[in-house]
């Protein structure tokens, strides 16, 4: 019979150590798995990309800034524009107004003054009596808020720019050109003439200056002849007292 030989019923002992070494492997395994390759160190093409890609973005929001500003300044500027036209609109559109209602009214006025001058000479004439008395006088009130103002006085200076002579003569009481006859009073609206005052002037008489010249010398060669014989008086007394 052949010797058997003995077999090993138990496994053989591994050192703690290098048992130790082979999980730490493993694990160190699994976590690489997991993580996945290890990146390389440094920036990238795609950091380098979108570096790049940030410059460009600012410059192109910067350029649309400007461009923003530039077209608030143009409507700005257009709004200032309209603004100042439409003020000048509206002081041309009151001008023409205050104009057009100044034409009108002196226009009904126009047509007031035969009735104004009917009115006047029935005062003149003491007719102007009762309750036509009355209505003339509200129609004269009316027509002076309204702006109407008389002009035309006996004895005040020609003007030909607001006088209408219609009769002409000469006087020795005036020392210039006279109204010294109101023929129809004359009208105005503020600064504007609506009827010139319609009179009769007087103009000094022809050589009636050079006659008061005359007198004025005479006056004067009198008035030094009487200093002269006062002087010789008094030297006649000296020599008498001498």
């Amino acid at each position: 019979m052949t010797e058997e030989t003995p077999g090993f019923d138990q496994e053989p002992e591994v050192p703690d150590d290098a048992a130790q070494s082979d999980e730490a492997a493993a694990k160190a395994a699994g976590s690489a798995e997991k993580a996945g390759p290890e990146a390389p160190s440094g920036d990238t093409k795609e950091d380098k990309g979108r570096t790049g890609g940030g410059s460009a973005g600012e410059a192109a929001l910067t350029a649309q800034l400007d461009q923003t500003r530039t077209a608030l300044h143009e409507r700005t500027q257009d709004l200032q524009r309209l603004q100042a036209e439409f003020q000048n609109y509206r002081r041309r559109v009151e001008r023409d107004r205050a104009a057009v209602k100044e034409v009108a009214v002196a226009n009904l006025l126009t047509e007031l003054l035969p009735v104004l001058d009917d009115i006047g000479r029935a005062r003149d004439h003491g007719e102007l009596v009762g309750g036509f008395k009355s209505v003339a006088e509200s129609l004269e009130m009316v027509a002076a808020k309204m702006g109407l103002m008389q002009f035309g006085k006996e004895g005040e200076p020609f003007d030909p720019t607001v006088h209408e002579a219609l009769m002409h003569s000469y006087s020795p009481d005036v020392t210039e050109t006279t109204c010294v006859q109101v023929l129809q009073p004359g009208y105005r609206i503020g600064e504007r003439t609506i009827r010139p005052a319609r009179v009769g002037v007087a103009e000094p008489q022809p050589g009636a200056p050079a006659k008061a010249e005359e007198e004025s010398e005479a006056a004067e060669s009198k008035e030094a002849k009487g200093g002269s014989d006062a002087g010789d008086e008094k030297d006649d007394g000296d020599t008498a007292e001498a």
